[in-house]
């Protein structure tokens, strides 16, 4: 199928396929007129990376979770070992987020929101005055 079909396929816009392709995370065979042509693996290859990317992996960590599926001797514990530590970002990174809300929920409540020139969130973005 053509890269517009694969895309439908697939649910990845023709682009992010050319990107991917380009990264070397699918492949595409050459029809004789230049076009790409994929089939039903290539498409299983673009969801898996779609669900992936859904999940927050880097493109690296999709590269090696793309080798571990294609190893028939894989071991499940290198999947685990590598979902767990994106997990383990993934909750850094929830409570960086946390704290960055709770410091925005303060300065918006000790900022007036009037007409008035005071503002403590500027104030805190120019002189770093805020609860860090």
């Amino acid at each position: 199928m053509l890269i517009k079909d694969a895309a439908l396929a697939s649910g990845l816009p023709a682009k992010t396929i050319r990107y991917y392709e380009s990264l070397g995370l699918i492949e595409s065979r050459r029809a004789g007129n230049g076009y790409r042509q994929y089939g039903h693996r290539d498409i299983e290859r673009m969801q898996f990376l779609a669900r992936s990317r859904t999940l927050g992996f880097s493109l690296e960590e999709c590269r090696s979770l793309l080798d571990l599926y294609d190893d028939p001797t894989r071991a499940s514990a290198s999947v685990n070992a590598l979902a767990r530590q994106h997990l383990d970002e993934l909750d850094d990174k929830i409570r960086e987020l946390s704290a960055m809300k709770q410091t925005l929920i303060d300065l918006v409540s000790q900022c007036p929101g009037d007409q008035s020139s005071d503002c403590a969130i500027l104030e805190s973005l120019a002189h770093g005055q805020n609860d860090e």
